[in-house]
């Protein structure tokens, strides 16, 4: 392939993009019904046909307890789905490990969803009358809880829900009941525009405190094993109460700590600091140019260098082949700091064999991005996650998610980047999805880039640009927290010089617009694809090294080069 591009699986409406993955959706529930069966116990689940009359036992966004529509009883769940908010109902509720669980639901609506939180999960596209959906799933090897979950889905009206159960051996170990008593001294003991840490007390129990759950308010901010915790993605000058509960193997819990309230430091404009003017530039093909010839033509100071691949497992390479030190690419790094600038890695990208997919857990993909790291002693890291091995897979998400929490940990100072695609108003549900999980596993990503081209962008280009990062600065304020100006500093756009694969047409001047508007809502990134292709040749199509209009030779790198958030 020429270029790195993702194929336009999002349009201006939600439907467009859940028509294009239903097809996905529907193997992977195929695949589900293939697991093996569990030992049928007691339904786990508290309140599973809201028979109480009420929403004791669930935590829902929105909904209600209804008479009519009931699959059984005389009660069932209503769940008021609106534009942005899918009306998800969780229960957490108490297993054991090593253990096989079916989870089971009647639901009536449009795209309803029935699964486990960071597990497997399954849907319907339209039920006009009560379906039955089962996920089968076993759990971890010390696992002892988990969170099940059903909603519906944006814009698509109101779902129904009715016995709903957990199906296996109850949690417990022998029928402990007995909580632990509560975490005590909860104290802060530090903070920054965007996090504050935590330590308490250790709590006691009869067979012994497992984990402890703490709380920004009444949302579950993070699950740690020790007595201290650093609760991330907080906006700058505001105010958060924080509690703290222990759980036993039993999935036993404390009542509350002490609550502590903590201010965040001033955020300097709301953001993290980190401002970056980079295009990518590609030795793979493209006739690359010399970096130091385009910086000193330019003034441009950083490049996205792409790709890391794997090079067959959990091993970084260049492409895939060419090794991290040593070659072509080392040597244009050496030159490019050479010349006072420097380099983010573009780890991924639409083809390939990417290292997502091939580490078989976060540990030791955050050791293939460590390598990376220690290869050239970088500042930042970018993850392209794209295409349906990574960017459409759950577990390739929280992979990526979780080895990049772990870099933050291990690298003080380490910028941390995910790029992907995105619709002409905002993420897709992938996206979404994304951005919510980054905050679930407090990734503690620094900044989310969007792609808006090859997005069905039209004529458009500058207007659907602005109206893309606008959703995602909306999905950003109300997944963190944040006020507008944090959520514009955590937030990128690499567009696409030139001629897209899908001929929308992004000209010198629209390129200026867009840089224009960037640094105006005072943005954390700007980059574009490619370098390579920042050449002139009106007529010639979508090609490697030329643009395919009229432009000057490095127009949009001087372009990019005057972005300074």
């Amino acid at each position: 392939m020429l270029f790195r591009r993702h194929v336009p699986r999002t349009g201006s409406r939600r439907s467009r993009f859940l028509a294009g993955v239903t097809a996905a959706f529907l193997a992977a529930a195929g695949s589900l019904i293939a697991l093996p069966g569990t030992a049928h116990a007691a339904n786990l689940v508290a309140n599973p046909g809201f028979e109480s009359g009420s929403l004791s036992g669930w935590s829902c966004s929105g909904g209600s307890v209804v008479s009519s529509p009931v699959h059984g009883g005389t009660k069932a769940l209503a769940g008021a789905v609106s534009s942005s908010d899918t009306a998800q109902c969780t229960q957490t509720v108490s297993v054991q490990p090593n253990t096989a669980y079916s989870l089971s639901g009647w639901v009536r609506g449009a795209y309803v969803y029935l699964g486990v939180t960071g597990g497997a999960s399954t849907w319907t596209p339209s039920a006009a009358s009560y379906t039955q959906l089962t996920v089968p799933f076993t759990t971890g090897a010390s696992q002892t809880s988990v969170q099940i979950y059903v909603h519906g889905w944006y814009a698509q009206g109101t779902y129904n829900a009715d016995d709903i159960s957990l199906d296996g051996p109850g949690g417990g170990g022998g029928g402990d009941t007995q909580a632990p008593t509560a975490p005590s001294g909860l104290t802060s003991t530090g903070k920054t525009s965007s996090s504050v840490s935590l330590s308490w007390n250790a709590a006691t129990d009869n067979t012994g405190v497992t984990s402890y759950d703490v709380y920004r308010g009444s949302t579950l901010a993070t699950t740690v094993t020790g007595t201290s915790a650093t609760v991330t993605g907080l906006a700058a000058s505001t105010a958060y109460t924080f509690t703290v509960k222990a759980r036993d193997a039993a999935g036993n819990t404390s009542a509350a700590s002490n609550a502590v309230s903590v201010t965040t430091s001033a955020g300097g404009g709301g953001g993290t600091g980190f401002k970056q003017a980079a295009p990518y530039l590609y030795l793979g093909w493209g006739d690359p140019p010399s970096p130091s010839t385009v910086m000193s033509a330019t003034g441009i100071k950083w490049f996205t260098m792409a790709f890391i691949l794997s090079s067959g497992g959990c091993n970084p390479a260049w492409d895939g082949s060419r090794p991290l030190t040593g070659g072509t690419d080392q040597s244009t790094i050496n030159a490019i700091r050479a010349a006072g600038g420097d380099i983010v890695p573009s780890i991924g990208g639409w083809s390939g064999n990417k290292l997502g997919p091939n580490c078989s857990t976060p540990e030791a993909l955050a050791g293939a991005y460590q390598k990376v790291i220690d290869a050239y002693g970088l500042k930042a890291i970018d993850v392209d996650i794209e295409n349906t091995d990574e960017f459409e897979s759950e577990v390739v998400q929280d992979r990526v998610l979780n080895a990049l929490k772990i870099v933050k940990q291990n690298n003080p100072g380490i910028r941390t980047i995910i790029t992907f695609g995105t619709s002409t108003t905002g993420p897709s549900y992938w996206g979404n999805r994304l951005v919510e999980r980054a905050n679930a596993l407090g990734a503690n990503i620094d900044v989310f880039t969007i792609m808006p081209f090859d997005f069905g962008g039209g004529a458009d280009m500058y207007g659907n640009t602005v109206n893309a990062a606008e959703g995602l600065k909306a999905k950003l304020k109300s997944t963190f927290g944040w006020d507008d100006a944090t959520a514009y500093a955590h937030l990128g756009i690499s567009g696409m010089n030139g001629l897209s694969d899908q001929q929308e047409t992004t000209t010198p001047a629209i390129w200026t617009q867009i840089r224009d508007w960037a640094n105006s809502h005072h943005i954390a990134r700007l980059a574009y694809w490619s370098v390579n292709r920042d050449r002139p040749c009106p007529g010639g199509g979508v090609t490697s090294n030329c643009s395919g209009i009229n432009q000057s030779t490095w127009q949009f790198t001087s372009i990019t080069a005057g972005f300074t958030g």
